[in-house]
């Protein structure tokens, strides 16, 4: 007989402490852009409210990034949606947005906005699904092309997801 050691994947705010250990596991998804660890120990401090880790036996497993607009507060801007290899198709990032949406500091957010690029369909299901299964209007516009990134990279065209409006809590 199997015995399950894991304990529970628990959801809760990054801390600046956390950057670190955030920054690690964004490089380790190998599809991500990684930005500078102080980055993340800048999102775990200043947008903590807008952020959320998931941690299973203290190691982080999943992390998502975003931000109410300065110029449209009812809109949320996703920046980045990470989970562990380790846990992948578990409905951990699927999770943690949900949960980020119905957190006090996303009262009044009616559109969530993302880019992502073509290749990143982990990511792409994660929208369009999410829309779908809560049968709120979905729509995919041009967003950041290609060419805005510097030469010599080949860095994909970022299209723009934009989910809403919706009402009420997801």
């Amino acid at each position: 007989m199997a015995v399950n050691t894991k304990t529970q994947v628990v959801y809760r705010k990054p801390e600046a402490k956390d950057g670190a250990r955030v920054w690690e596991l964004i490089g380790d998804t190998g599809t991500l852009d990684l930005n500078s660890a102080y980055c993340y120990i800048l999102l775990g401090d200043y947008f903590n409210d807008t952020c959320m880790i998931a941690e299973q036996d203290d190691k982080i497993v999943g992390f998502i990034s975003a931000f109410r607009s300065p110029r449209n507060p009812e809109t949320l801007f996703v920046w980045q949606v990470a989970v562990a290899s380790s846990h992948r198709r578990q409905g951990i990032a699927k999770a943690m947005l949900t949960g980020l949406m119905n957190d006090k500091a996303c009262h009044g957010v009616r559109f969530i906005e993302t880019t992502v690029s073509p290749s990143n369909k982990a990511s792409r299901r994660l929208f369009l699904g999410f829309a779908e299964e809560k049968s709120i209007p979905s729509t995919v516009t041009v967003g950041y092309g290609a060419e805005m990134f510097p030469g010599g990279t080949s860095h994909e065209e970022e299209p723009l997801f934009v989910i809403g409006p919706f009402f009420n809590d997801i």
